[in-house]
C-alpha cells in the first residue's frame, strides 16, 4: 500500500507528458474518410501545393481530384470565389461560376449509397479563374469518403495555351491532353500555361525548360517534388511562342535538348513524345534534338510530325484549335502514345 502513491504519481506524470507532447506536435493526420484535404481517399492529379494541409492549391492546367463518397449529398469547402467543373458518378461535367464557401454539388439529393466525384478548377491562360483553394468536402452526417480506382498509368502533357485548351468550350477539359488521358484510361496532367515558351526570355516569356522543374510558374515557386508521381509518358508541344520573343533556330535546339534531358532525369523509364508544333515552327530543331537523344542511346524519345493533322477550319484564331480540332489531335495522337506504352 505504501508504494501506491508513488505509482500513482508516476502514472499522472506520464499522462501529463503525453498530453504535453500532443499539444506540442499538433493534431494528428486526417482520418481516412473524413473529407478533409489531407484525407488519403482523395486523389490529387497534377501539381498541387500541399504545404498547408488544410488548404490545397492546384497549379498549371487540368489539375483535378477524385474520390468516392457515401450518402446523398456532397459539397465543396471553398475559401473565396472560383469557377469549377465537377462530375458525379461519371456524369457530364457541370460548370459552376463564382462560387465560394460551402458549395453544394448536389442540388437534388442522390440515391443513398456509394458515389464518385471529380472536381477540376477552371483555368484562363494557365492561371486559375478565381481562388482555387480546396478546403475539403462536406458530407451527410455519418457519410464517409472511400478510395476509387486510380489508373496505373499517368500521362504528362507539357506546353502552352494550346495544351491548356485556350478558346475551347471547357478549357483544359476539352484540350487534347485531357481527352487523350480519358480515352486511354490514364491519369493525366497538363503542365501548361498560356503564352509559355520553351526558353525563358528577358521580356517575360515563361520557359517550360525552367518551370518544368517547379511547382508553378511563379518566379518564387519552389522545386516540384517529383516523388509525388511518376509519368509513364511525357508529351511536349512547345515552340509556338518562342519566335515572337526573340528565340531563333540556333538557340531553340540546344534548349529543347536540355528539356528532354531534364525530363529523362526525372522520369528514367517514361516514353517522351516531342510534337511538331501545329504552326510548324521549329520542327527541324525539335526533330534534331530528338535525334541527338536517340544517338546518345535513349530509344524512348520520339519525334511526332503533325503535318496534315489540322486545317484552317480547325482553329478559332489561326493558332488555337477548336473543340473539333482538339478531338482531331486526340484521334491521331492517342494511338501513337498507346502503341509505345
Amino acid at each position: 500500500m505504501r508504494h501506491r502513491p508513488t505509482a500513482l504519481i508516476a502514472t499522472v506524470a506520464a499522462l501529463a507528458a503525453a498530453v504535453t507532447g500532443a499539444l506540442l506536435t499538433g493534431p494528428a493526420e486526417a482520418a481516412t474518410g473524413d473529407g478533409t484535404p489531407s484525407d488519403p481517399n482523395i486523389a490529387f492529379y497534377g501539381r498541387w501545393d500541399r504545404g498547408n494541409p488544410s488548404a490545397i492549391v492546384p497549379h498549371f492546367a487540368g489539375a483535378y481530384f477524385t474520390t468516392g463518397f457515401t450518402g446523398t449529398r456532397v459539397a465543396l469547402k471553398q475559401r473565396n470565389a472560383i469557377d469549377l467543373y465537377y462530375s458525379i458518378d461519371g456524369g457530364a461535367d457541370v460548370y459552376l461560376q463564382n462560387v465560394k464557401g460551402t458549395v453544394s454539388l448536389t442540388p437534388s439529393a442522390l440515391r443513398s449509397g456509394n458515389h464518385t466525384l471529380r472536381v477540376s478548377y477552371r483555368v484562363v491562360a494557365g492561371s486559375y479563374h478565381g481562388d482555387a483553394v480546396f478546403q475539403g468536402l462536406s458530407l451527410d452526417g455519418g457519410a464517409r469518403t472511400y478510395a476509387v480506382n486510380r489508373p496505373a498509368r499517368l500521362l504528362e502533357f507539357v506546353g502552352d495555351s494550346i495544351t491548356v485548351g485556350t478558346t475551347t468550350s471547357e478549357n483544359a477539359l476539352t484540350a487534347y491532353g485531357w481527352l487523350i488521358g480519358e480515352r486511354l484510361g490514364a491519369r493525366h496532367t497538363q503542365i501548361a500555361q498560356g503564352g509559355a515558351c520553351l526558353v525563358s526570355t528577358a521580356d517575360g516569356c515563361v520557359g517550360r525548360e525552367d518551370y518544368f522543374l517547379r511547382l508553378s510558374s511563379a518566379a518564387t515557386s519552389p522545386a516540384w517534388d517529383f516523388g509525388r508521381y511518376t509519368a509513364d509518358a511525357v508529351i511536349i508541344n512547345l515552340g509556338t511562342n518562342d519566335l515572337a520573343h526573340g528565340t531563333h533556330t540556333t538557340t531553340f535546339q540546344p534548349h529543347y535538348l536540355h528539356l528532354l534531358e531534364e525530363v529523362r532525369a526525372k522520369y528514367p523509364y517514361a516514353k517522351i513524345f516531342a510534337l511538331e508544333t501545329f504552326s510548324k515552327r521549329f520542327g527541324v530543331q525539335t526533330q534534331a534534338a530528338v535525334q541527338t537523344r536517340n544517338t546518345a542511346g535513349d530509344a524512348n524519345v520520339f519525334y511526332v510530325p503533325t503535318e496534315g493533322w489540322l486545317t484552317s477550319a480547325d482553329f478559332t484564331d489561326g493558332t488555337h484549335p477548336t473543340d473539333a480540332g482538339h478531338r482531331k489531335i486526340t484521334d491521331l495522337l492517342a494511338p501513337i502514345i498507346a502503341a509505345k506504352l
